[in-house]
């Protein structure tokens, strides 16, 4: 089996995932332009309920992942399987947007309507599986293809044809679709062989481990069910997915890390974690800066509507960045552990495991985060206050819980390995952070104006987005001797692909 190069692997992923930031900002800048506040609501919820059903796909993806990592062919069974699973989900979709649609105030039909996306991302789902043990980068592949596409149908359902939702969930129908084919050429060699029923069965007798880990995500998502519960409707969902949408620019630094897991899984040293964790750190603190620094101007490019929601972007970073540090923390101890590697090994010794503890602890930290929110949700409910007040405080519930979780699962990561981190370095990024996008945030305040034409604003906003890019990478570039190394290394792992 090819070894999986973890930095050039890391930065493809990356890359792309950085370039998926102004794709994604064009896509997003249609929707958020093009459709009403409630519809945008709707189309978080939307996400949510599909999120459900999708918790079926890891039965097959997670188990391709590390035994193709492993050496092993089981890509023509996952395909096959995958018809089976997603045929049950596209059901169980259809009877949970029902239910959930008779107790708020939303649009059935178009609920329904987006059951179409799930047979198409339980493919998806399974082929990235594929190519995550194998050379994670093909992920990438299929992405860029799903980016274009999205921009091109975007303009022609939703700006030039005005469909709404009704457009959008078509959009994103053939966006998937291309990205299937393209990963399907690229993992032609994986997807050949026999079907084998002993492999799915084998699955299935241990589906609870990849499902288990998914829970975490199902409790957490139940956190907009609650509040449009709550609230009777989705207009204060819709500010909080705006906000969280000039937020989650910081996940991609943990694109970086993608190859870290397959390579832990194959016994790669503890070494190859402390320095890739550092090339997260390098672009975790740049891009969490600019989710603060450009945070209003972000909201009223998106619509002048969402600029009210600045303050929850101000909570929703930190929460972002602290869980984007444990999930890699997280990934790293699970990919350590050996249980199912070992024939022998009992229900007993998988329950001991790091595959179900970490998962296990999630649980009960998204258990509780729920429980609080909803809580805290009820007791403001009795003040009648205004939906962007709700929301603010929805925020801040949900730093205050994740903190606690992120120290814990450090602590865990120390008892294991002892990661020795490269502090240095990882300050010098910080304070670079700092003291570049400190500089840029009086710029905008006396500079920047906010002109409600997307085409006046967006050019001069990214003009500079793109100057304290430059400043951050310059002067690392120029203090920091790893950053230099880090460059040449890069450009080493390209040509060596060539």
């Amino acid at each position: 089996m090819e070894g999986i190069r973890v930095t050039y692997s890391g930065l493809i992923s990356f890359l792309v995932g950085a370039s998926t930031i102004f794709t994604g900002l064009i896509f997003t800048l249609i929707i958020t332009r093009q459709l009403t506040q409630d519809e945008f609501g709707t189309w978080a919820i939307i996400g949510t309920l599909t999120g459900y059903v999708l918790l079926l796909n890891p039965i097959i993806s997670y188990w391709n992942t590390r035994e193709i990592a492993r050496g092993k062919e089981t890509g023509k069974t996952a395909i096959v399987s995958t018809g089976f699973f997603s045929a049950v989900a596209f059901f169980v979709y259809l009877v949970i947007a029902h239910v959930y649609s008779n107790g708020v105030e939303i649009d059935q039909t178009i609920l329904l309507f987006a059951a179409m996306l799930i047979p198409l991302q339980f493919f998806r789902g399974t082929l990235i599986g594929i190519a995550n043990g194998y050379k994670p980068q093909l992920e990438e592949f299929g992405m860029i293809a799903f980016e274009i596409l999205k921009i091109v149908l975007a303009l022609v359902f939703l700006y030039f044809l005005d469909l709404g939702l009704y457009g959008l969930i078509i959009v994103i129908f053939f966006s998937t679709l291309a990205s299937i084919i393209v990963m399907i050429v690229n993992l032609k060699n994986k997807i050949k062989g026999n079907f084998s029923k002993e492999l799915v069965k084998n699955w299935l007798k241990r589906f609870w481990i990849p499902i288990y880990p998914q829970i975490p995500v199902a409790v957490l998502s139940t956190e907009m069910i609650i509040f449009s519960i709550f609230t009777g409707g989705v207009g204060g969902i819709a500010y909080w997915t705006a906000a969280f949408t000039v937020s989650r620019i910081v996940r991609n630094s943990r694109l970086i890390s993608k190859a870290v897991y397959p390579k832990v899984l194959q016994g790669g040293p503890k070494e190859i974690f402390e320095k890739n964790f550092t090339h997260v750190l390098f672009f975790a603190f740049p891009l969490a800066a600019i989710s603060l620094v450009f945070a209003k101007p972000g909201l009223f490019a998106l619509n002048p509507i969402y600029e009210v929601a600045f303050p929850i972007v101000l909570w929703i970073v930190p929460t972002i960045f602290l869980r984007t540090i444990t999930e890699v923390f997280g990934s790293v101890l699970q990919g350590l552990d050996k249980v199912d590697t070992k024939e022998d090994s009992t229900f007993k010794d998988y329950i001991k495991s790091k595959l179900v503890f970490i998962p296990t602890l999630k649980i009960i930290h998204r258990i509780s985060y729920v429980s609080i929110f909803a809580l805290v949700l009820f007791l403001l409910s009795l003040q009648k206050l205004e939906e962007i007040e709700l929301v603010k405080y929805w925020a801040v519930v949900a730093l205050t819980t994740q903190i606690p979780l992120t120290i814990y699962v450090y602590i865990l990561l120390q008892k294991e390995i002892k990661p020795e981190f490269e502090t240095k370095a990882i300050l010098k990024y910080f304070l670079s952070a700092i003291i570049v996008f400190n500089i840029m945030y009086f710029v905008i305040e006396n500079n920047l104006e906010y002109n409600e034409s997307i085409f006046i604003f967006l050019p001069e906003l990214l003009g500079y987005l793109a100057i304290s890019a430059i400043g951050y990478f310059g002067l690392t570039f120029a203090i920091d001797k790893k950053t230099r190394k880090l460059v040449k290394r890069v450009l080493k792992e390209i040509r060596g692909n060539k």
